[in-house]
């Protein structure tokens, strides 16, 4: 069973920035894709960035904003969030793809002055 721990959500000011965290429980490098998904209130779950051999995509909502990376080294994702806005307050969800789907639990983020 693989787990994934997301860190680094919280309270920020529109503008302002947070870097999220996605520490996984064994090496990043056996997934094909790994992503960041984040569901509102009353909305669906909706894919925010994606890594995938390399690759990397972004929705169109956040791109330019937001900056997927990770560390092979440290079983680690990381989502750099700047210049937030209070539409991107939502929890934040890493995934891995391997054999199935994991999921991380999720972490708050809420933009608000």
């Amino acid at each position: 069973q693989v787990q994934l721990v997301e860190s680094g959500g919280g309270l920020v000011q529109p503008g302002g920035s947070l870097r999220l965290s996605c520490a996984a429980s064994k090496s990043i490098v056996s997934f094909s894709t790994m992503g960041w998904y984040r569901q509102a209130p009353g909305k669906q779950r909706e894919l925010v960035a994606s890594m995938t051999s390399g690759r990397t995509n972004y929705a169109d909502s956040v791109k330019g904003r937001f900056s997927m990376s990770r560390d092979n080294a440290k079983n680690t994702v990381y989502l750099q969030m700047n210049s937030l806005k209070p539409e991107d307050t939502a929890v934040y969800y890493c995934c891995a793809r391997g054999t199935i789907l994991f999921w991380g639990q999720g972490t708050q983020v809420t933009v608000s002055p």
